[in-house]
């Protein structure tokens, strides 16, 4: 049950969940490691909320096990379990004030009210609300009434903390304020967190490991920078950070690299451990910033395409270029314009480090 010096504290061995004839999760393997921030990032639909109710105990897997530190949960129920969630709505108990709210789990097991009342005071410290106390759900905001859902969760100091889409409901700025929040309390406390999100910039903040699922199986594990840097699939690609994904015909292999050729130019890529032949066709990944755009080329491996059109948001540039009439790139850039205009022609071109094989047959 160890991985190095860090013990196991879940494991989800070949989780199956059917409802009818709709297959939602399809022998679904994660181990979690004590005190990881592991996020589950899929987009709607492709089971994480329903694995995460397996592992709270809400809902029974068709078929598989959840080991909790090593022991069997079948038959055990939520209550049992050592396991809090904190939902998107929060699921506070609206006619409870914040210190009643907090209290619930500790006065179900019981303790004494000095104990209750010093743990209490130490949830509300760690997640800066101090001097809540009598407050009621309504009178506080989105933002006041997650800390205290959290607080409720982490008072009872559960083996693992299961959150689902908790921060879905804030506005933007709180929500990025929140991120940094949740990310340093978890690190604070060295509670295992195993999150939910369809929100790539949320898992690439926080996490330690991101698990990218797709259809009830997992499409790529790893830290963000390998999902980021490395993904595995045009999914991932284009999924994590918007990737654009082109074929290429392998014209020339070096140690490091591959180039390969397109109707539209050719263009280099990093091999990234992979096995090819001439005259295989390969899927590559390359992400808009890193692609130069330019009026003529400065190498003879680029692109040639036209810009079709430039859009403007959250402080970056996105510049379309048509490369045929079903290919187009999309790059990005920090600012609000750059010289070319729409109908130009330019050239892209982009260093074989920033652009690797995706869809690859090799396993890896």
């Amino acid at each position: 049950m160890q991985s190095g010096t860090v013990p196991v504290v879940l494991e989800l061995l070949d989780i199956c969940k059917s409802f009818g004839d709709n297959r939602v999760l399809n022998d679904f393997c994660l181990t979690v490691h004590e005190g990881e921030f592991v996020t589950l990032l899929g987009s709607s639909g492709c089971g994480k909320t329903t694995l995460m109710r397996i592992v709270a105990g809400l809902e029974p897997p068709t078929s598989g096990r959840v080991l909790l530190e090593g022991a069997d949960m079948e038959g055990v129920g939520p209550e049992k379990r050592n396991i809090n969630m904190v939902f998107q709505n929060y699921a506070l108990f609206p006619h409870m004030n914040v210190f009643q709210n907090i209290a619930y789990g500790p006065k179900l097991k019981k303790l004494g009210k000095a104990e209750i009342a010093a743990r209490v005071d130490e949830m509300l410290r760690l997640v800066q609300m101090q001097g809540f106390e009598k407050r009621m759900p309504s009178e506080m905001s989105g933002g006041q009434r997650q800390r205290i859902a959290i607080a409720r969760a982490l008072i009872n100091n559960p083996r693992v903390l299961l959150l689902d889409e908790p921060l879905g409901a804030l506005d933007l700025q709180l929500r990025r304020q929140m991120q940094h929040e949740l990310k340093n309390l978890q690190k604070e406390l060295g509670i295992t967190f195993l999150y939910i999100t369809h929100d790539q910039e949320e898992a690439l903040n926080m996490s330690d490991r991101i698990v990218v699922m797709k259809d009830g199986r997992i499409e790529q594990e790893g830290s963000p920078a390998e999902i980021y840097d490395h993904p595995r699939t045009s999914f991932v690609a284009r999924f994590v950070g918007s990737a654009n994904v082109l074929q290429g015909t392998v014209k020339e292999i070096s140690e490091e690299a591959l180039l390969l050729e397109t109707p539209f130019g050719c263009f280099p890529c990093s091999r990234d451990g992979m096995a090819a032949a001439v005259g295989e066709s390969v899927t590559a990944a390359v992400r808009g910033e890193n692609i130069a755009i330019l009026a003529e080329a400065t190498a003879p491996c680029h692109l040639t395409g036209v810009v079709k059109e430039k859009t403007f948001a959250g402080g970056m540039l996105r510049i379309v270029v048509k490369l045929g009439e079903e290919t187009e790139m999309v790059i990005s850039r920090q600012g609000i314009n750059i010289e070319y205009a729409i109908g130009e022609q330019v050239a892209l071109e982009w260093p074989a480090c920033h652009c690797v094989p995706v869809d690859r047959g090799d396993g890896r």
